[in-house]
């Protein structure tokens, strides 16, 4: 890269070209996008990579233990002066976003000393159009007592169970020890957030689907799952067709990503029309 371009800390006098730059790339940096939305107040660190006639060429966000990094692909960047200070300061847990990006932190974190504990892959995939129409669901008995809502508080106790066993089965990186209290704390602002959608059969709370970020123009969709009791009647592919419409509905875009390892949820998605944008990664320090 150009060696006029260089990394500084993000000034209130820079957000304006910030966002213009975020916007014109968030479909691969919903993440990203939502944490500078939510840093108005400087309250994380943040740098943008610019050159001398204020052009930007990347943006890196620091919210709370997580590095994520928009890059716009690129891999020939400066060196990241500021990382060695950021990690005596603090304990960075994780770094997230576009592989190759990722890699770079990586290579420049092991120089100091860190290894990575777990390194989780995923598909990025996007949708732009309402998703296709799900099926019936298969069980007789499913059928006759299958509702789909928006939980309430009143349903914590429901939804909790829920929300610890999608962390364990798909969050926790290895070795994590599983928080319970931080997990009831999750479901409860899941819950007050609005963007949350659950599957309910005979009065049992069985599955859930939620958004986790929201950027300028897209919604990102995460936390889904089903008591596996439950599955492989098509709960699932009805929960996430009709919470998906409601957000595409709203004229908003919707970004997700599902581990590699996980062919049951990339089938899923694919079948309601999402298609793969690019190689997702979180690694955990």
């Amino acid at each position: 890269m150009n060696e006029i371009f260089k990394w500084q800390k993000i000034k209130k006098k820079d957000f304006k070209r910030a966002q213009e730059f975020l916007i014109d790339i968030e479909e691969d940096y919903v993440s990203a996008c939502a944490k500078f939305l939510g840093n108005d107040k400087l309250n994380d660190p943040a740098w943008i990579l610019s050159g001398k006639n204020d052009e930007i060429a990347g943006f890196v966000i620091n919210s709370k233990s997580a590095i994520l990094p928009a890059l716009r692909g690129g891999n020939e960047i400066p060196p990241l002066v500021f990382l060695k200070s950021l990690m005596r300061a603090k304990k960075i847990h994780s770094v997230q976003g576009l592989q190759n990006e990722v890699r770079i932190f990586e290579s420049e974190i092991e120089k100091i000393g860190g290894q990575p504990a777990d390194i989780i892959d995923y598909d990025l995939m996007t949708l732009e159009t309402p998703p296709k129409r799900a099926g019936k669901i298969s069980n007789s008995s499913s059928r006759s007592n299958f509702i789909l809502r928006v939980p309430q508080m009143i349903d914590i106790d429901g939804m909790a169970p829920l929300q610890a066993a999608y962390e364990k089965e798909e969050v926790l990186p290895k070795g994590s020890v599983f928080n319970p209290a931080a997990s009831r704390i999750n479901t409860a602002n899941l819950i007050a957030g609005g963007k949350i959608l659950a599957a309910e059969v005979g009065g049992r709370l069985v599955g859930k689907i939620n958004v986790n970020a929201v950027s300028f123009t897209r919604y990102q969709v995460g936390g889904v799952y089903v008591d596996p009791d439950y599955r492989r009647r098509g709960i699932a592919k009805k929960m996430a067709a009709e919470f998906i419409a409601s957000l595409t509905g709203e004229g908003k875009g919707v970004t997700l990503f599902v581990r590699k390892t996980n062919d049951a949820a990339r089938r899923l998605y694919s079948g309601l029309g999402f298609k793969k944008l690019k190689d997702y990664r979180i690694t955990y320090y």
